[in-house]
């Protein structure tokens, strides 16, 4: 892999070119070797895109309950519920992507592009595969699944339209994380940045055009919200591809390489278990919680629902910073220099606290007027605001567990996170939840400190296991 003496050899860093010519650098993507540039140097061109990439990402997930807010309660918590089941499918999304993202960054690292191509189309293939059954129970039993999660009576008659466009339409979503997966684990962090942009940017466009209409347009209501966002992840996934087989600066598939590689796909399958079961048990603990904020009423899912979507798109910066973790953690392990990868893990994990003890400072200081953009409800915003302030106490330990559970990811060792996301959100988080709001009878407030509790055990208790070391010897 060649680069410019001028803009990516060893002897250059952040402090020998401006940080403009550094920005523009990180948007358009370099053929840079993240295995022997600067380390602060790499941080920051894979920082920058992932960051900006998950920016607009949770900007599009607040501006789309904003306008869904407007249709009321039941409408937000519809879209809450459907996200339950979603959250499933963004499990297995999610877990094959960070076995994708660790077996092309170690093949990158090893200098075998051509094996990292035909790595990239087993994993388009696994992704399609994954996306059918699921689109199928979506469109045949949506009313079915509502009534499963305890939805009113408004979300079973009206609300059950968007859930079959969400979950009819997840193979975008499958091949939206796993391509940019691919982009990510070879170095190609800048591509991945504008098919979000592009395909978030046209689901803003949409979305208040289809729920309100506009001229000839008719209002499609909530269901308008799920079309402008399958329009708008399609169109993303037809980048993404357009791209891939065009060539990125650091893979690009080949025609020939359009074939069943049974052993391939299979190493693919092995390693994204682990990551797959570690998303898993997190967002199954998640669809608990939603179903027991369900019982508590409409209101304690919207607001949560809501307090869900901000705490994305505020903690979406530190979960880019993260991801470059991965990449660079696979990468250097592909070359043979652990102690490179894990001094990336030390740095992005001190940026990534100072930056959530800023968010946590909002938080705690202005949840009502946060929650208030959304939502007139009282109720709502109380709801919400109370979450937003809870969770503001432990978010400078949650910014430590992302990227040091994405170190243990970008090794290929999704294995040991799986184990430790069953021991503190299934055998802690959703007893304490359900003791404490329930059996207590501190409703929606029991939920939220069980979060807290959890997820605060689970940041200190990862950091420690990733500070042992043992993740630098596993293989893919």
């Amino acid at each position: 892999m060649q680069s410019t003496p001028s803009q990516d050899s060893p002897s250059t860093d952040l402090v020998g070119q401006s940080l403009w010519a550094s920005l523009r650098d990180a948007i358009r993507g370099t053929n840079a070797d993240y295995t022997r540039i600067p380390l602060r140097r790499a941080v920051f061109l894979l920082a920058v895109p992932m960051v900006l990439e998950l920016v607009l990402e949770s900007t599009f997930a607040v501006v789309d309950i904003f306008f869904v807010a407007k249709l009321g309660a039941s409408a937000v918590a519809t879209v809450g519920l459907t996200e339950s089941y979603l959250f499933l499918l963004y499990s297995l999304a999610m877990g094959l992507a960070m076995a994708v993202t660790a077996v092309i960054a170690r093949r990158v690292g090893e200098g075998k592009q051509e094996e990292a191509a035909v790595t990239a189309v087993q994993a388009i293939i696994v992704a399609l595969l994954v996306s059918l059954l699921p689109a199928i129970i979506g469109i045949a039993y949506a009313r079915e699944l509502l009534q499963l999660m305890g939805a009113d009576a408004w979300a079973i008659e009206h609300g059950f339209r968007y859930t079959q466009w969400m979950l009819g339409g997840n193979a975008v979503i499958m091949l939206l994380f796993v391509i940019n997966a691919i982009f990510r684990g070879a170095g190609d962090a800048a591509i991945a940045m504008r098919v979000l942009w592009v395909a978030n940017g046209l689901n803003i466009l949409l979305d208040p055009l289809l729920i309100f209409g506009w001229g000839p347009v008719p209002a499609m209501g909530i269901e308008g919200a799920a079309i402008a966002t399958n329009i708008g992840r399609g169109v993303g996934v037809s980048m993404q591809l357009w791209i891939l087989f065009r060539g990125g600066q650091h893979i690009r598939v080949l025609g020939s390489q359009l074939a069943w590689r049974g052993a391939v796909l299979w190493n693919i399958v092995r390693t994204s278990l682990g990551g797959v079961g570690q998303m898993l048990v997190a967002m199954t603990s998640w669809i608990f919680l939603m179903r027991i904020l369900a019982s508590i009423g409409s209101e304690a899912v919207a607001g949560a629902t809501i307090a869900i979507r901000v705490m994305m798109f505020t903690m979406m910066p530190a979960w880019g910073m993260s991801n470059a973790a991965a990449t660079l953690v696979g990468q250097n392990l592909g070359a043979q220099r652990p102690e490179r990868a894990e001094a990336s893990v030390w740095q992005i994990g001190w940026y990534n606290m100072g930056y959530l003890v800023l968010v946590a400072v909002l938080f705690f200081l202005f949840p009502r007027a946060i929650l208030g953009i959304f939502s007139a409800g009282p109720n709502v915003i109380a709801i919400g605001a109370e979450w937003l302030r809870i969770l503001s106490y432990s978010l400078f330990v949650y910014g430590w567990w992302m990227v040091s559970v994405q170190a243990f990811n970008g090794a290929g060792d999704t294995t040991t996170p799986t184990w430790i996301n069953v021991v503190f959100f299934w055998l802690i988080q959703i007893p304490l939840a359900w003791y404490l709001a329930l059996h207590l009878d501190l409703r929606e407030t029991g939920v939220f400190w069980a979060v807290f509790v959890s997820e605060t055990s689970v940041g200190l208790f990862t950091l420690w296991l990733f500070s042992r070391g043992r993740w630098k010897a596993a293989q893919v």
